[in-house]
């Protein structure tokens, strides 16, 4: 029930502040940014239609990718990006299996990460 006022009390939040309103002009701001450099209407749209969705999921950018964001826009593609975004804390103290799994979650979040960045550089988001 908790959850469900919560919820409620963002949505008003949203509300109140123009949220919509001011994520339909950005939409149309970038729409004609898009459509005067040549990229396509739908994958702008696309584009924000995810931002803005993980926005009123509560899911704001999250600390990992803005790592992968720092990172790609300091040095670019490195080979030992993997070691760079790894907890060192939380990876000595795993087992054997564990860090396998942990490195892999890590390559994967990482893949998914860089992709969203070069979409955004292409879109210039």
């Amino acid at each position: 029930m908790e959850d469900l006022i919560l919820m409620a009390r963002a949505a008003k939040k949203r509300m109140k502040s123009n949220f919509w309103a001011d994520c339909k002009k950005n939409a149309d701001e970038h729409t004609v940014a898009a459509l005067n450099n040549g990229v396509s209407e739908m994958r702008i749209k696309n584009s924000i239609a995810e931002r803005v969705q993980s926005e009123v999921r509560g899911r704001r950018e999250d600390e990992f990718y803005l790592k992968v964001k720092a990172l790609l826009d300091t040095e670019g593609e490195v080979s030992d990006a993997i070691g760079r975004l790894t907890d060192r804390e939380v990876y000595d103290k795993l087992s054997y299996e564990d860090k396998q799994r942990y490195t892999m979650e890590i390559s994967t979040k990482y893949l998914a990460a860089l992709n969203r960045y070069k979409k955004e550089k292409e879109l210039k988001l």
